[in-house]
């Protein structure tokens, strides 16, 4: 199946042993199934978004194949609520089809959550080359409030073939990194009441990246403050007492946002 060698047909078959195809048209599913039959994998199918929910929370697919828009499936939509939800398989890898590869699709389904899209009919070599995408090339995982999903800047279609509005950017530095997580942190807060939920999980997500850029600037301010926003989302935020804590916390590292806006004007 794979020009690759056995061992990374192997790395590849373990990340996609429960996938699920969300479509009306059963012909999908079965050429995907027959496509990845030499991985071992499989293949759950569901003919609408409700359906393919459940499904998801029974199974906990490991990839999910998504049709963009027909009759009883919004791929855009149920890709959010994926995104959003409380499933194990939230951040599982998801590959968007359809027959209208367009510039306003492929980006529609990158700021959804998407991490692959695949113009229909597709071939074997398309379907290799995105199943090499989702599992040997990881991105980084974004926990916003706006946006839940892989790094969109590391989004790429082979289907596009219009103008690049982005640049590579200098991903992956300590000042980069401290920078996104600070911005997330303060669009959470300001989701606190809106959608709680997903504040919370950006908050707690946000905590844990802060810590690890404190660890790598050798920064124990910044450690002891991202411990505490970390320790705060737990807490039952329903109280006066939760919510000032939480407050407190955030309030803490935005002393930092105010350092790295001097640092980069300097």
């Amino acid at each position: 199946m794979f020009d690759g060698n056995a061992r990374t047909i192997q790395r590849i078959a373990s990340r996609v042993q429960r996938v699920l195809v969300v479509d009306p048209n059963p012909a999908t599913a079965r050429l995907l199934a027959e496509h990845m039959r030499p991985l071992g994998a499989q293949i759950f199918a569901a003919p609408t978004a409700e359906n393919a929910y459940a499904m998801a929370r029974a199974v906990n697919p490991q990839l999910i194949f998504v049709e963009h828009v027909q009759a009883g499936v919004d791929g855009l939509v149920f890709t959010r609520k994926i995104r959003r939800g409380d499933l194990p398989c939230r951040e599982a890898p998801v590959i968007m089809c359809t027959a209208e590869a367009t510039a306003e699709a492929i980006f529609g389904a990158r700021d959804a959550g998407v991490h692959e899209f695949m113009r229909k009919p597709f071939n074997l070599k398309d379907l290799e080359r995105r199943l090499e995408a989702v599992t040997l090339k990881p991105r980084d995982w974004i926990e916003a409030v706006a946006y839940v999903g892989p790094d969109r800047r590391r989004f790429n279609s082979a289907d596009y073939k219009g103008p690049r509005k982005r640049k590579a950017d200098a991903l992956g530095s300590p000042a980069a990194r401290l920078s996104q997580a600070l911005r997330i942190v303060k669009s959470a807060a300001a989701a606190l009441d809106v959608d709680p939920a997903q504040a919370r999980r950006a908050l707690a997500a946000q905590a844990a990246e802060l810590k690890r850029v404190g660890v790598a600037v050798g920064d124990p301010r910044l450690i002891q403050a991202a411990e505490a926003l970390g320790a705060s989302t737990m807490t039952d935020l329903s109280g006066a007492m939760g919510r000032a804590d939480l407050v407190k916390r955030i309030d803490a590292l935005m002393g930092f946002m105010a350092q790295d806006s001097a640092g980069r004007a300097a």
